[in-house]
């Protein structure tokens, strides 16, 4: 069967789903990373300064989440409905998640008797949250089971050993993505907290890295369908990830602050175009194309109007942000995260 070649603005809108996939994974992987980390300490000094090194960003990063869901729902809705039937669980855990970090992250001040609760609710919903997403892209490389243009599985077909194991490297990669921003953007003990901890953030995420070739060669093999589409010259970007990795970690021996969050953005960025070029040219792994999952051109033309209006306004708002709270985390910051009190 030979495959229909997609429009432009398929492919403009097929770019804009992925440039802020990738957006929000390294944007809100940071603050959700924070998250997972706030939860292995009990310290009430170390968690407020952890809080407040997120607060001016955390809830603006999650706009790229927004951005995502909506365009696909606009632009590709065959994809938004298979995916939606396939990862409902997922999406409904993930969705918990993110409710319980945003109102821990307002409550945690202003309720005293309630903030052991509060806490739990900020580090569990981040940790939820990660292994949600994780799990779904751990399933997706497996193959989604579709039939005309519908999903054709169950609501637990997702859960499987491989997607548990890339749920819990996402677990380990957003907490390490958390432990070289605070590196980047605090001092004194929070800082060498960090850099502590990036070591053995580094090995776990080699390990499940490692467990799951193994598996997918081994045990699962449905989980190594996508790599066996790629060219020879993809597989640069693994090795640019372990690279990436080994970067994390020597520019955390060298105390070189900017180093590991770069480098660990590079891995992020490996990675995802390692997916990506497993999954291309299909929407919905390995049985909806990108030209099939499109909108008609009508309509796509319609969202392309709204669209350049629209994203560079979030584009230079996110932009903005980060310029405006550039630099290391202060006592303001710290404010913020209590409530302002």
């Amino acid at each position: 069967m030979t495959m229909v070649e997609p429009s432009t603005l398929a492919l403009f809108w097929a770019g804009v789903i992925a440039l802020a996939i990738l957006a929000y994974v390294i944007l809100d992987g940071f603050d959700i990373g924070v998250g997972v980390l706030f939860g292995t300490t009990r310290d009430q000094a170390r968690r407020a300064e952890m809080m407040g090194s997120i607060a001016p960003f955390w809830d603006g990063n999650e706009t790229w989440l927004v951005v995502v869901g909506a365009s696909l729902f606009a632009a590709f809705p065959a994809a938004y409905a298979v995916l939606l039937g396939a990862f409902y669980v997922p999406v409904l855990l993930m969705l918990v998640g993110l409710i319980f970090r945003g109102v821990a992250f307002e409550f945690r001040y202003r309720s005293q008797r309630m903030r052991r609760f509060w806490d739990a609710g900020f580090a569990g919903g981040s940790t939820l949250v990660a292994f949600a997403q994780g799990a779904a892209v751990g399933a997706m490389m497996r193959g989604v089971p579709t039939q005309d243009m519908q999903f054709a599985g169950g609501a637990f077909s997702w859960l499987h050993g491989f997607p548990v194991l890339t749920g819990l490297g996402l677990v380990l990669g957003y907490a390490l993505l958390g432990a070289c921003w605070m590196v980047l953007k605090t001092e004194g003990a929070l800082q060498a907290w960090s850099y502590a901890r990036i070591p053995w953030l580094v090995g776990g995420v080699f390990v499940v890295l490692g467990l799951a070739f193994v598996v997918s060669l081994t045990a699962d093999p449905d989980a190594a369908q996508g790599a066996r589409r790629m060219s020879g010259w993809g597989a640069a970007f693994p090795i640019l990830s372990v690279l990436a990795l080994l970067g994390v970690l020597l520019g955390a021996r060298a105390r070189r602050e900017a180093v590991p969050m770069a480098m660990a953005a590079v891995f992020f960025v490996s990675a995802f175009l390692t997916l990506g070029l497993m999954f291309w040219p299909y929407m919905i792994p390995y049985a909806v194309t990108v030209s099939d999952a499109a909108a008609p051109e009508a309509s796509l033309r319609f969202f392309f109007y709204a669209g350049i209006v629209v994203l560079p306004v979030i584009a230079a708002y996110t932009v903005g942000k980060y310029w405006i709270f550039r630099g290391k985390t202060d006592r303001r910051h710290v404010g913020v995260a209590r409530g302002g009190r």
